[in-house]
């Protein structure tokens, strides 16, 4: 039986550790290179979004001969004012982090739609910060009427 053990084989307790250790440094890295692409989709989603209400707005004010001062309350989707001849976007879009609507605001010849966006490192970023977006853990992004 001694002989058995002393020809056999295996790990040490300090390979062991070593493995695990490189394997949970790893693991770690890749999870957060993950975090920040989800991010980064997530932050491109938005402005996709904003950039399909803009063409929704551009519409209803070509029909319209102004833009609305709110989104009109037709079951969540952009229509005419009285919500039921002309559909200009069929389901408005929400944040994809959230269920929360994108700011918007009008005074009916010029509007501003707003988004917050995730990644502080985005290239499209506002300049200046606006509200509702807190600029610690979230920058804005908006679009104006062209």
């Amino acid at each position: 039986m001694k002989r058995f053990f002393k020809n056999s084989k295996g790990f040490t307790l300090v390979e062991l550790l070593i493995v695990i250790a490189i394997i949970g440094i790893l693991s770690t890295l890749i999870t957060a290179n993950f975090i920040g692409v989800r991010q980064r989709s997530r932050d491109a989603t938005r402005k996709s979004n904003l950039r399909q209400i803009q063409s929704a707005l551009e519409l209803y004010r070509s029909d319209q001969g102004s833009y609305p001062t709110s989104i009109p309350n037709c079951t969540t989707s952009l229509m005419s004012p009285d919500c039921t001849s002309t559909t200009y976007m069929q389901k408005v879009p929400t944040d994809p982090g959230t269920s929360v609507y994108y700011t918007y605001s009008s005074d009916g010849t010029t509007y501003t739609l707003i988004a917050c966006l995730e990644n502080l490192n985005d290239s499209d970023k506002d300049a200046k910060n606006t509200f509702p977006c807190t600029g610690t853990s979230n920058w804005s992004f908006t679009l104006k009427n062209p």
